[in-house]
């Protein structure tokens, strides 16, 4: 039997994490290099992107990326070879990338619905089609999908959210089917649904509604710093190996009441 701290230890693995240059997306990336993991961020900003990287290698962490648009699949193949020619394997993958537009469902422009699931679901699952070849072909890999509550419940706290739930909706759709298709030929798929955490993404709903929302949440409050990439690093590693096609929430219990 396996000791606890090797089932965590993600020594000589490699991870790809899309949106991983800032907010959720880099406090992942961070946790998966500290248990050892090798990283490569795609992000669609330089500015962005570039500081991040160079910080995790001065902390002394295997770390690279390259500019993607994650709905583009010329640039996730393209991703995929940087990551592969950097540091020679994909084991695993982070589906993080995500984008909203804030419009009522009745007045939502087609090409905003159409932009937001483009990366939050076909970006998904283009990534998990190009880095899912190379798992299949070695016959291992974990690929985290990251969902919402959003995904799970509607919502009267925010406004415009149709295309942003539909998309992380579908987003738990693929994770499970996924799941089901490459479990025998030992790719794990799984999900995290977050609540509220402080990004730039959230950072209008949570001045407008965040005494609200937080009066809601059995614990009484909004995400902290931290409490996501735990649970990314148990989800990528030998600890959950036991675990496919599952969704874990990671909302303070606001889905429950």
């Amino acid at each position: 039997m396996r000791d606890l701290p090797s089932l965590f230890d993600l020594t000589g693995r490699t991870a790809i994490v899309t949106g991983g240059s800032r907010g959720l997306g880099a406090e992942m990336a961070e946790g998966l290099a500290e248990a050892g993991a090798a990283v490569f961020l795609a992000a669609r900003r330089e500015e962005w992107l570039t500081p991040t990287v160079e910080r995790m290698t001065d902390h002394g962490f295997q770390c690279s990326g390259a500019l993607c648009d994650v709905s583009k699949k010329e640039d996730v193949a393209r991703c995929v070879a940087e990551a592969l020619g950097a540091f020679g394997r994909v084991d695993i993958l982070v589906n993080n990338a995500g984008i909203t537009w804030g419009a009522a469902a009745e007045e939502m422009p087609l090409e905003k619905w159409k932009a937001v699931l483009d990366v939050n679901l076909t970006g998904a699952f283009l990534f998990s089609q190009a880095a899912g070849k190379h798992m299949l072909e070695r016959g291992s890999g974990s690929i985290v999908n990251v969902s919402s509550i959003s995904g799970l419940t509607g919502s009267l706290h925010t406004e415009g959210l149709a295309g942003y739930a539909a998309s992380k909706a579908g987003l738990l759709g693929l994770t499970r089917e996924l799941a089901a298709r490459w479990g025998s030929r030992g790719v794990r798929v799984n999900a995290i649904a977050p609540g509220f955490f402080p990004s730039r993404m959230t950072e209008k709903a949570l001045a407008r509604m965040r005494e609200q929302y937080e009066a809601s949440v059995p614990l009484g409050r909004i995400g902290r710093s931290g409490e996501i990439k735990g649970l990314v690093v148990f989800l990528a590693s030998e600890a959950s190996s036991y675990i496919t096609g599952q969704t874990i929430v990671v909302d303070g219990g606001a889905t429950i009441v």
